[in-house]
């Protein structure tokens, strides 16, 4: 996931795969389930998988855009992603994974990230998803289709760095619910990003949440 770093707390490309920093990552994590930090999940030259159960949202955009970013080798990549934005967004039972194949000794190690499996459901505001393939049953309300991008108005706008044509094809809504959410992802960031009743876990070999 490799769009620019969006919402008030400008970071570095937080990558979720950080196997050597097992003890950072799990610090970044309890600040994000207090909700102290904005939050950006960066997977070099990767995509990520996420479900959830449901995802309610208010003030929905959706445009196109182009997500740059590197392998590990240093390698250009470029793919073109649906990203979905929200102003603020309610999330049921997420699940994140990412795979890092080719460890030396290691081989593929899996890293998951479980959260709002309890009565507390995750919560962002300014939330921007970059979107390769989604899989759900969804209702919009209020919504226009067809607008063009810099006309969004109802989302929280495209995102400083995206690359984007401001006058290509969007659709918007005054909300949103997503169920039964399975999709495939380069990038999630967020102004704010709360995480209720995190769980990480780092395995060897392929564990996804779907």
């Amino acid at each position: 996931m490799m769009s620019q770093v969006r919402g008030g707390t400008r970071w570095k490309r937080f990558a979720v795969v950080m196997v050597p920093s097992v003890a950072a990552t799990a610090a970044i994590g309890v600040a994000l389930a207090q909700g102290a930090l904005a939050a950006s999940f960066s997977v070099s030259g990767q995509s990520f998988k996420v479900t959830a159960d449901r995802l309610d949202g208010t003030g929905f955009a959706q445009y196109g855009a182009i997500d740059q970013g590197y392998t590990l080798k240093g390698e250009k990549t470029m793919h073109p992603v649906a990203v979905s934005a929200f102003k603020s967004a309610s999330i049921k039972n997420m699940c994140q994974s990412v795979v890092t194949p080719d460890i030396p000794l290691l081989g593929s190690v899996s890293l998951m990230l479980k959260a709002g499996g309890g009565s507390t459901p995750v919560e962002a505001e300014n939330l921007y998803i970059d979107v390769e393939e989604l899989q759900a049953d969804a209702v919009f309300r209020g919504i226009d289709i067809g607008v063009a991008a810099k006309d969004a108005s109802k989302g929280p706008g495209i995102a400083k760095g995206d690359t984007a044509n401001p006058y290509g094809f969007a659709q918007q809504a005054d909300s949103a619910t997503l169920t039964n959410v399975k999709q495939t992802a380069w990038a999630t960031t967020a102004g704010t990003f709360k995480l209720s009743g995190l769980k990480m876990s780092l395995s060897a070999g392929v564990k996804e949440c779907y």
